[in-house]
């Protein structure tokens, strides 16, 4: 079974690529399609089968794949409970994300090339999860890197999809090489990449060295913080975040499948897979702690004042990830792992919200030229206001919730618990900021007056209407035309009011029906499933030895005091509160606030000059090396004494051996004359 689940989509892909427009443009989407849906109806039995203490743990060999002196690297799929877990969040959303783009992708001529590409990205991520050995996760690792590359530069007519595409696949590099350093490390040092052999032999490492930089370090601690660089660069950590948003240059469904459920979350199933090699490093946990908490806030903020909806929902995911690490890195393995569940289906949800939005929008993403939206297209914002409701937390205590309110609560009461108290704190601050930026998106989408006449976008619909013949495809399926309105105020303010004569569309329903699946994950998710994540005697069944489960934190968990475990709703209450205030009571107040608080208004609308300042260190200097380089070695040293040097050398004999063809006898014959006394000369000397 497990053969077919993660082979399935590989095989479509296959047939899909190579085919390519020679089957039609039905008979790719098909038949990828149908390949996943046949690997989610087959995971779901085998999550369920853990769930129920039913299925033991095992290995499924596929073939011997390196051998070479001590290192035997055979490679098979290896399924426990983390693994079911991933299944079921890959194969659902993935398959979901095929279904949605039948309709979000219709008018694309490219279709079977896009689902190709998503099945290859879906089988890549399968082999992550499913391997045995360092070396198989890392072919998985950058199986979706270059999945991700094809898909965020799927329109490659688009220049910033292809610069969104380089930026995405360098940065990447920059954490896998991190990645390999710790994998080469754990070779050494284990004379094995065998993850199980790894994870039982790592106590007895505990408190050895090794060289590393000049230097004698805790040999766990360099590896683990080696291992996670390769996951800060796949989650999009601070440091190595700069990718993400740039990535929603790709289409939608695109932004849903990789950057909000699966691939980068890749880097928080690393840790946990490994968490038994963590555990005995407590210095590296802390440094996962604190960068995950980092993360968390620096994203939060960033989201506060994003006008493009996809953006804003980007930041978001980047902040929840931050949640996960430091879930992670208190020893919450099993919060991180629940939060990640839930996350996929209300951030899944979200995004193709969002892209249904920008659908009925005529490809518009700028939040500012939307309003009204809720009664033109409803079933849509139902779906939305749902994944609202699930990644604000909102929840009673004691009573129950939507699928976030048990998962982030349950990571800031873990972190409580662990001792991390400005961790925690920091998750409450949070917690405030995501109402906000989600309820802002909301009130800005759904509510207000329509704001549509001032949108390029829409013009063009209406000139599309009257017959200008307006061409679509001058910007690739329309999602951004690089219309760029004033960004006074953080959200509305200055931008006319009046519809234009355009009417906003509901999407049709093979779009709307993944949101109506997600929308009962969002729901659900959390209160189906909590007891078997974080509770902790049936979590200790259920994650078995599948990672560190500290079943003592559980326990302290649940004893946090009573305001620590309402923390989380009164943030969301607060975080709805102001955002009610600020884009519903008082229109003008988000401008007021920008102007009062400019400096860090254009702090956190820079993105923390994060871009510019690597552009200032990074991208400068290696654009003025390669200037170098290019000029001075290329063109000066190596062309001028080498390809060009050598025809100069030619062309200059040429010229001389011309002026000795003057075509005249008695030259001739002065020539034969004059070698012969220098020969005859010679001799008599010799």
């Amino acid at each position: 079974m497990i053969h077919l689940i993660v082979f399935l989509p590989l095989l479509a892909a296959v047939i899909a690529g190579l085919g390519n427009r020679k089957f039609g443009g039905v008979v790719p989407k098909l038949l990828t399609t149908g390949a996943l849906f046949a690997s989610c109806l087959l995971s779901w039995p085998i999550f369920l089968g853990f769930l129920g203490g039913e299925t033991p743990s095992y290995v499924a060999p596929v073939m011997s794949w390196i051998v070479s002196g001590e290192m035997d690297v055979s490679w098979g799929l290896r399924v426990d409970a983390l693994t079911s877990v991933m299944l079921v969040v890959i194969t659902s959303v993935s398959a979901l994300v095929h279904l949605y783009s039948w309709g979000y992708m219709d008018e694309d001529p490219d279709q079977p090339r896009f689902f190709a590409y998503l099945s290859l990205f879906t089988f890549a991520m399968l082999m992550l999860v499913t391997a045995d050995n360092l070396v198989q996760m890392f072919f998985g690792w950058e199986g979706v890197g270059l999945a991700s590359y094809l898909l965020i530069g799927f329109w490659y007519k688009k220049p910033s999809a292809n610069a969104a595409a380089i930026k995405a696949f360098v940065v990447n590099r920059v954490g896998d090489l991190g990645f390999m350093l710790g994998i080469f490390g754990v070779y050494l040092v284990f004379r094995t990449v065998s993850i199980p052999e790894v994870l039982a032999a790592a106590p007895g490492m505990s408190g050895s060295t090794i060289g590393f930089l000049g230097m004698r370090a805790d040999t766990l601690t360099v590896l683990c913080l080696l291992l996670f660089v390769g996951a800060m660069g796949k989650s999009a950590q601070l440091g190595l975040h700069t990718w993400l948003p740039d990535a929603m240059e790709g289409p939608t469904p695109v932004s849903a499948l990789i950057h909000a459920a699966t691939m980068v979350t890749a880097g928080v199933f690393m840790v946990c897979r490994l968490s038994p090699l963590f555990e005995a490093a407590p210095v590296a946990l802390g440094v996962v702690t604190a960068v995950g908490a980092a993360t968390c806030l620096f994203a939060a903020s960033v989201g506060l004042v994003q006008t493009d909806i996809k953006r804003v929902i980007a930041y978001s995911t980047c902040s929840q990830l931050g949640y996960m690490f430091f879930a992670a890195g208190v020893g919450a393995y099993g919060a991180a792992m629940f939060h990640l569940f839930t996350h996929a289906f209300f951030k899944a949800l979200l995004f193709l919200g969002a892209g249904s939005v920008i659908h009925a929008m005529h490809h518009e993403q700028d939040m500012r030229f939307y309003g009204g939206l809720r009664k033109a297209i409803p079933l849509t914002f139902a779906a939305m206001l749902i994944g609202t409701l699930a990644i604000t937390g909102v929840g009673l205590y004691g009573v129950g919730g939507f699928a976030g309110f048990y998962s982030k609560d349950a990571i800031i009461e873990a972190s409580w618990a662990s001792g991390w108290l400005g961790v925690s704190m920091v998750g409450m601050l949070v917690a405030f900021m995501t109402s906000f930026y989600s309820w802002r998106l909301m009130f800005l989408t759904f509510w207000g007056q329509p704001r549509w006449a001032a949108s390029e976008h829409i013009q063009h619909a209406l000139h599309d209407a009257h017959g200008h013949g307006h061409d679509q495809q001058a910007h690739p399926a329309g999602e951004d035309s690089g219309h760029t309105p004033s960004t006074h105020d953080a959200a509305q303010g200055h931008v006319p009011h009046g519809t234009g004569g355009y009417h906003p569309h509901e999407s049709p329903w093979s779009m709307l029906a993944p949101l109506l699946v997600l929308s009962v994950g969002a729901i659900a998710a959390g209160f189906a499933f909590h007891h078997f994540f974080i509770e902790p005697e049936a979590g200790a069944e259920f994650w078995r030895s599948s990672i560190a489960f500290r079943e003592h934190l559980m326990h302290e968990m649940h004893e946090v005091p009573l305001p620590v475990k309402l923390s989380a709703t009164i943030a969301m209450l607060a975080g709805l509160a102001l955002a009610w205030a600020m884009y519903i009571r008082s229109a003008d107040a988000p401008a007021r606030t920008a102007d009062t608080f400019r400096v860090v208004y254009d702090f956190v609308l820079h993105k923390w000059y994060f871009d510019e300042l690597y552009h200032l260190i990074f991208v400068r200097p290696a654009f003025a090396l390669g200037r170098l380089f290019w000029h001075r070695g290329d063109e000066k040293t190596i062309d001028r004494f080498g390809p060009n040097g050598s025809a100069w050398v030619v062309q200059a004999g040429t010229r001389a051996a011309a002026r000795l063809q003057t075509g005249h006898i008695y030259t001739y014959a002065f020539v034969m004359l004059i070698g012969l006394t220098a020969a005859v000369t010679w001799a008599i000397a010799g």
